[in-house]
C-alpha cells in the first residue's frame, strides 16, 4: 500500500504541509484539483499521516511513511539548486527573488554570477510576516539559511515589498534589477545586453562578446 501512494503530488503534499492544515489551503499551494488533492491526502490518512476531520486534517509527525518519506526528500534533494528554488512555491509564504538571482530570473538563466557548487546564495526577500513559516519550513527539509557554504538561501526579510512575475516567477521588477546591475556595472554588462536585446530596453552597454573564426 505505501508504494501506492509514493508519487509526484504526495511528496508536494507532504513538502507543503503544516501540522495543521486545510485540504483547499494545501490544493492551493501545490497547484493542484481540489478532488485529486483529498484523494492523495485520504490515501496518506488511511496509512496514519493525517488525521482528518471535516474542516481540518492534522499531520502525525511520528508516522513512520512520513518520516521516512522526509528523510528521502531531505536525502536526495537538500544539496540541490533546483530545490531551493522549486519548493518556495509549496510554502504558501510572500517571498521574491533579488540580487543575483533577480538577474538570473530576468535573464531566463542566462547570467550567473561569483556562485558555484560549494558556494550558491539564493537571494530572496520574504515577508517579515512569514518568517516563522519559512523558517519552520527550512527546519523540516534541512535547507540552509544564511550560511557560508553549500547551497543555502541568502534572506532580506521585510515588512513590504513590490514584486513582479517573469515566467511565474515572484521577482525584484525589471526596472529595479537594471538599477541594481548598473550600479555594478562592471560585473553585469554582459546582463545588460542580455536585458537590451530580451526587453527592447534602451541601455547603455559598451560590453559585446567578440565573435572569433576559427
Amino acid at each position: 500500500m505505501d508504494l501506492d501512494v509514493i508519487n509526484p503530488y504526495t511528496l508536494k503534499i507532504l513538502i507543503s504541509c503544516r501540522e495543521e492544515d486545510s485540504i483547499s489551503q494545501i490544493s492551493k499551494r501545490i497547484g493542484l484539483s481540489y478532488g485529486w488533492t483529498y484523494k492523495w491526502i485520504k490515501d496518506l490518512a488511511d496509512i496514519g499521516v493525517f488525521t482528518l476531520t471535516r474542516m481540518k486534517i492534522y499531520l502525525n509527525k511520528n508516522n513512520p511513511f512520513y518520516k521516512s518519506t522526509l528523510e528521502y526528500i531531505n536525502n536526495t534533494f537538500k544539496k540541490s539548486q533546483r530545490f531551493y528554488y522549486e519548493d518556495l512555491s509549496l510554502f504558501g509564504i510572500d517571498y521574491s527573488f533579488t540580487n543575483i538571482d533577480a538577474v538570473y530570473v530576468w535573464t531566463k538563466g542566462g547570467y550567473n554570477i561569483a556562485r558555484y557548487k560549494d558556494h550558491y546564495p539564493i537571494f530572496i526577500k520574504i515577508n517579515s510576516k512569514d518568517r516563522k513559516l519559512f523558517e519552520e519550513y527550512c527546519k523540516k527539509l534541512k535547507l540552509n539559511i544564511n550560511k557560508k557554504s553549500g547551497v543555502f538561501y541568502h534572506v532580506e526579510y521585510l515588512d513590504s515589498f513590490d514584486k513582479s512575475y517573469c515566467e511565474n516567477m515572484p521577482v525584484d521588477s525589471l526596472k529595479e534589477t537594471i538599477e541594481f546591475m548598473e550600479k555594478n556595472k562592471y560585473n553585469f554588462e554582459p546582463a545588460l545586453e542580455m536585458i537590451k536585446e530580451l526587453y527592447n530596453k534602451k541601455i547603455k552597454v559598451e560590453y559585446k562578446e567578440v565573435a572569433t573564426n576559427v
